[in-house]
C-alpha cells in the first residue's frame, strides 16, 4: 500500500483503524484494465454498436423500450423506482406510467445498477445468480441459464450471456403472446426463435448491417454478436473508478476524506462490520446473503403458500425465495446477492425489491434487520393504470383490461408478503446478520463515508445516449433531457 500523506486531518481512532485494515489486507486495491473483460479496452468499433443497441428500442418485440429505459445512465444506471414498469409504460424515471395499452403487472424486482459491470470478477448475474458459468459444460454455451440447451455458444462472458435474457421477459422487453412473433416464441418456450427474429430485423436495417460488419466481419447478424457488443459497451460506459475513497487508496493522499467519512471507515471495517460482505475492490464479496429485506410487490412467484390464491382467486404463488430457486439449498433461502457499494448513493432505491427510498434507511435496515422487517409496513408503489390480463375469444388469444371487480384483488398483491405475519417470519427466520447498535451520530459518520464511494464523473452520465440510432426509433431514454 502507498505512503500516506494524512496532511494533519485524521484523528487518532482513524489512523489506528487505518493502520489496522491495511495490515490486514482489508483496504481494496482498485482494479486496473486486466481485472475487466477485454482487459477494459474491447474493440471500439463492437463498444459503439453496443451503445447503439443499448438504447435502441428495436430490440423489444414491441419497439417501444430499451436497455437503458430501466438502466438509464442519468439515473444511476437504473430508473428511480422500486420496480420497474417495463413493457406497456410510458416515460421516464420516477415519472414512468402505465401506457394506453395497459400492462400485465410490475418488473418483480429492482433494476440492477450496471457500475463496473464489466469487471471480470462478476462471474454470476442477477440479484440470485441464476446465469453463471458452467466448468463441466453440461450445456454447450458453458453457462448455467433459465434458457437451459437453448443458450448458444459463442457468448464473450457472463455479462454478454445475461445481455440475452432481458428481452425474453414478457414484463421487460418481449411483449405478450400474439402482439409479435419475439413474444410468441418466448410465451411457447422456443427462446431460440426469439433470438432469431431480433437478428433478423436487425438484418433489415442497413445501417445496423454495416455496423455488425465493422464489429464481427461478417454480415450475418446473430443475437450473439448482439450480447457480445452491449457487453463491451457496458465494459467501457460504465467503469467507475474515480471516487475520493478510491482515489486515496490509489494514491495514499486521504486529504479528500472529511473527518466524519474516516469515522464512518473505521465503522465500516471495525464495529458496524460492513466488510464482512462488502469487501474488495468492487467493496462486495459476489455471494448471496439472506438479510431479511422487505419484500415489495408480487415477487418471482416462488413458494408454497396459496393463501393469496384463495384469497383472491388468482391462482399465483408471491413469495421471493432468491438463490434458494437456484440452488435448492435450504441455506439460500431468501438470500440475494451483496451489490458493490460504489456509487451506492447514486443507485436507489436500494434492495432486491426497491424497498428503501433512501440512504439512510437500508444502512439502519441492516443495522437491525429483524426488526425492521417486521415495523416495515407497506411500500407505496406507482399506482398501475389499465391492468391487462389473457383471455380468448373463440379461438382467438386476445388481452383485454381486468375487470373492475378483479382489479382490487390483484393490486392485493404488492402488499401481500410483506402484511402476511408468517410469510414475514419465513423471511426473518433466514436472516444472517446479527444486530448492531450504532448511535445516530455513528450512522451518520457511516453515511459520510458511503459518500466518498461516489464517483464525481458518473452522478449524471446523459452523454452516453446517442442522440440517434440506426433504427429510426427515437432512443430511450431520450437524449439531452432537461437541456
Amino acid at each position: 500500500m502507498p505512503s500516506l500523506t494524512l496532511k494533519g486531518l485524521l484523528t487518532s481512532t482513524a489512523v489506528v483503524a487505518l493502520t489496522a485494515c491495511a495490515q490486514a489486507g482489508e483496504l481494496p486495491t482498485p482494479l486496473e484494465d486486466n481485472d475487466y473483460l477485454h482487459d477494459g479496452a474491447p474493440d471500439p468499433a463492437v463498444v459503439e454498436l453496443g451503445r447503439m443497441l443499448f438504447f435502441d428500442p428495436v430490440l423489444s418485440g414491441n419497439r417501444n423500450i430499451s436497455c437503458g429505459t430501466c438502466h438509464d445512465p442519468g439515473r444511476g444506471t437504473g430508473d428511480e423506482l422500486a420496480l420497474s414498469i417495463g413493457e406497456g409504460g410510458e416515460g421516464f424515471g420516477a415519472d414512468r406510467r402505465t401506457g394506453p395499452g395497459g400492462v400485465t403487472g410490475r418488473v418483480p424486482r429492482n433494476a440492477q445498477p450496471l457500475y463496473n459491470i464489466g469487471a471480470r470478477a462478476y462471474e454470476s448475474l442477477f440479484h440470485d445468480g441464476r446465469l453463471e458459468p458452467d466448468p463441466s459444460r453440461v450445456f454447450k454455451s458453458g453457462f448455467w441459464s433459465p434458457a437451459r440447451e437453448h443458450l448458444p455458444e459463442g457468448l464473450d462472458s457472463p455479462l454478454a450471456a445475461q445481455a440475452m435474457f432481458p428481452v425474453l421477459s414478457p414484463v421487460e422487453m418481449a411483449g405478450h403472446k400474439g402482439e409479435n412473433p419475439v413474444a410468441t416464441a418466448v410465451a411457447e418456450d422456443r427462446p431460440q426463435y426469439a433470438w432469431k427474429f431480433l437478428a433478423r430485423r436487425l438484418s433489415g436495417i442497413k445501417e445496423y448491417q454495416g455496423m455488425f460488419e465493422d464489429a464481427f466481419g461478417s454480415g450475418t447478424i446473430s443475437f450473439v454478436h448482439v450480447a457480445n457488443a452491449l457487453a463491451a459497451f457496458q465494459t467501457v460506459a460504465f467503469r467507475s473508478n474515480g471516487s475520493p475513497f478510491e482515489q486515496s487508496i490509489r494514491d495514499g493522499s486521504f486529504f479528500r476524506l472529511s473527518n466524519a467519512a474516516w469515522s464512518g471507515l473505521d465503522l465500516f471495517y471495525g464495529r458496524a462490520g460492513c466488510s464482512g460482505c462488502h469487501s474488495g475492490p468492487l467493496l462486495t464479496d459476489h455471494r448471496f446473503h439472506a438479510i431479511a429485506m422487505p419484500q415489495t410487490g408480487p415477487g418471482k412467484g416462488h413458494g408454497a403458500d396459496t393463501s393469496y390464491w384463495r384469497a383472491s382467486g388468482f391462482m399465483d404463488r408471491l413469495e421471493d425465495e432468491g438463490r434458494f430457486r437456484v440452488t435448492f439449498d435450504e441455506g439460500d433461502l431468501f438470500a440475494f446477492r451483496t451489490p458493490s457499494l460504489l456509487n451506492v448513493a447514486l443507485t436507489g432505491p436500494w434492495g432486491h425489491s426497491g424497498a428503501f427510498d433512501t440512504l439512510e434507511a437500508v444502512v439502519r435496515h441492516h443495522l437491525g434487520p429483524k426488526k425492521s422487517l417486521h415495523s416495515y409496513g407497506v411500500a407505496r408503489l406507482p399506482e398501475l393504470g389499465d391492468v391487462i390480463e389473457q383471455t380468448g375469444e373463440g379461438s382467438r388469444l386476445i388481452f383485454r383490461s381486468m375487470n373492475p371487480a378483479r382489479r382490487e384483488a390483484f393490486d392485493r398483491r404488492d402488499s401481500w408478503v410483506q402484511s402476511s405475519a408468517a410469510l414475514r417470519n419465513r423471511i426473518a427466520g433466514a436472516n444472517v446478520l446479527e444486530r448492531v447498535d450504532l448511535t445516530d451520530r455513528e450512522i451518520g459518520q457511516l453515511l459520510a463515508f458511503l459518500q466518498t464511494l461516489t464517483d464525481p464523473d458518473f452522478r449524471d452520465r446523459r452523454d452516453l445516449v446517442p442522440a440517434r440510432v440506426p433504427s429510426g426509433l427515437t432512443p430511450q431514454p431520450p437524449p439531452h433531457r432537461g437541456q
